[in-house]
């Protein structure tokens, strides 16, 4: 069993006990359910830099990142850099990340939120919008045609934009579909954690211009952005790169000063 494998099991098991404690009409109480949403690919669409920059303490390929980076100041200090929109991690196991870093990043900054998540149950969709989110994350990897379109489809009835992850041309080909606003490229194989920019530059001439391109994983310097934007891309998914220091908001902004 690779790492996606164990990750995946662990999470039918977190969302099968919620489903015991917390049922979906809990949600619809929250004050967030009925917030209205901001589309993170129509800031791509019109950004320069397209940086999305992410709250994440841990990872498996990583171990400790930041765990002493507090989600308020973080949020704070990406709105203050011009960031288009910052990802938060939500898994706990193996990220380190909870809902109540979502709220707590929707509480102090008006940026559009990604909820990065391992998402395999519509209850985690509606989760997503009641704890604060504008934004799903889809992994085509962990997912069947069936479930994108049934998960998308609910996304986008909530007005939550859909951000589909995908490595290779059998997960693309198998998910375009009219109800996802941004197609995401992982550089990252989730199986054994090694990155490769080519996985980008290689699957952008199959996505077509009706999805807003993202690249994930592996982008920790200005030339790598610079090398992909011809390919299309006007997103870029960056975490470790700025949680690795002590002021991740500030070396946000120093890196979206040097790319303009």
């Amino acid at each position: 069993m690779n790492i996606l494998d164990k990750i995946v099991a662990d999470k039918h098991k977190e969302v099968n006990l919620k489903k015991e404690l917390i049922p979906v009409e809990a949600f619809e109480l929250l004050p967030f359910f009925d917030r209205k949403t901001t589309s993170l690919s129509k800031k791509l669409k019109s950004s320069h830099t397209g940086i999305i920059a992410e709250f994440k303490r841990k990872s498996p390929s990583k171990s400790i990142i930041n765990n002493t980076a507090n989600v308020e100041d973080v949020a704070f200090g990406y709105e203050k850099a011009g960031v288009c929109g910052m990802s938060v991690l939500t898994d706990e196991i193996y990220f380190g990340g909870t809902l109540d870093d979502l709220i707590n990043a929707r509480e102090n900054c008006n940026l559009p939120l990604l909820r990065k998540e391992f998402i395999i149950d519509e209850y985690q969709i509606l989760e997503a919008k009641a704890f604060g989110a504008d934004v799903i994350l889809l992994i085509a990897a962990i997912l069947t045609k069936k479930e994108i379109k049934q998960f998308s489809e609910l996304a986008k009835s909530l007005k939550l934009d859909v951000l589909l992850e995908v490595h290779n041309n059998e997960e693309l080909h198998k998910s375009m579909m009219p109800s996802l606003d941004m197609i995401g490229v992982n550089n990252r194989n989730l199986k054994t954690f090694e990155v490769c920019l080519e996985t980008s530059k290689n699957l952008s001439t199959h996505i077509p211009n009706d999805f807003v391109k993202v690249s994930e994983s592996g982008i920790s310097t200005i030339e790598a952005i610079k090398e992909l934007q011809p390919y299309g891309f006007k997103g870029f998914l960056i975490g470790e790169n700025f949680m690795k220091t002590q002021d991740p908001g500030k070396s946000a902004e120093e890196f979206i000063r040097s790319l303009l």
